[in-house]
């Protein structure tokens, strides 16, 4: 299927959904904390999402078997799709939280990686690389670009410094529904794959190892960890191509990468 191509109004609601994500993500930050349960940041969540925001958490109830929960909380070597639990994170732990929200029928997506107390060098490395991955791949986003040239900076630039990409999990297109087509892998060859054109929305979510790229998922059917147990980080955002660039629907404030970057 081609991706669809969203109208003005369209767009709009892209953009309110995406700013409310990006909300969500900013309002957790100063619960993330040694002692908290990543039950208790869900709720936290939720409660933002349904009560003050007036929207939905996509995740929940979600997919087959359903999503249990609001948020996906990834801690230390779980990749993606971390089920919030009664384990208190402790001193030195990372996690992703990836939030999604519903807005008048329009997804936002993204995530951010949180750090509890001080993170070994590692980690504050691995965060630091994966983020970077992706703030590369953003600014290669316009009209013309193909989703193998996307692929291809975040995997040179993570195995660069010695880190492994996932390849079973990817980026995609969304709209009114949380995932539509294109799919966008976080690998590749450059001049391959679908062309990007104005008014695609789409989001870009590498998931780097600090070992080995092999994954497993967990009995319950959704917590996707490394198979050595090494530290993963991912960063996502939510893009819309412009008609010379990009905008980032999902930006937070307290990062250093433009909006809207035009070529």
């Amino acid at each position: 299927m081609p991706a669809t191509i969203k109208t003005a109004s369209e767009i709009e609601k892209m953009r309110i959904a995406g700013r409310l994500a990006a909300d969500v993500l900013q309002m957790i930050e100063p619960f993330v904390k040694k002692g908290v349960t990543t039950d208790e940041l869900n709720k936290l969540c939720h409660d933002y999402i349904v009560d003050v925001q007036q929207a939905i958490p996509a995740p929940l109830n979600y997919g087959h078997p359903p999503f249990p929960k609001s948020i996906c909380t990834s801690v230390n070597h779980v990749i993606c799709h971390g089920i919030p639990s009664d384990k208190s994170l402790k001193d030195g732990d990372i996690v992703n939280i990836d939030v999604t929200v519903i807005k008048d029928g329009y997804h936002g997506d993204t995530s951010k990686m949180f750090v509890v107390g001080k993170p070994s060098i590692l980690a504050e490395r691995l965060i630091r690389v994966t983020q970077e991955s992706l703030y590369k791949a953003i600014r290669l986003v316009k009209p013309g670009v193909r989703l193998g040239d996307i692929g291809h900076v975040i995997q040179q630039y993570a195995e660069s410094h010695n880190y492994t990409i996932v390849r079973e999990y990817c980026g995609h297109g969304i709209g009114a529904n949380f995932h539509e087509d294109p799919q966008v892998v976080h690998y590749g060859k450059p001049n391959t794959g679908e062309v990007l054109e104005e008014g695609m929305c789409f989001t870009i979510e590498p998931m780097i190892n600090a070992g080995q790229r092999q994954s497993k998922v967990l009995p319950d059917k959704w917590t996707v960890v490394t198979k050595d147990r090494s530290l993963s980080a991912q960063w996502e955002h939510t893009l819309l191509v412009t008609k010379d660039g990009v905008e980032i629907l999902t930006l937070r404030d307290d990062e250093q990468i433009e909006r809207i970057i035009s070529h």
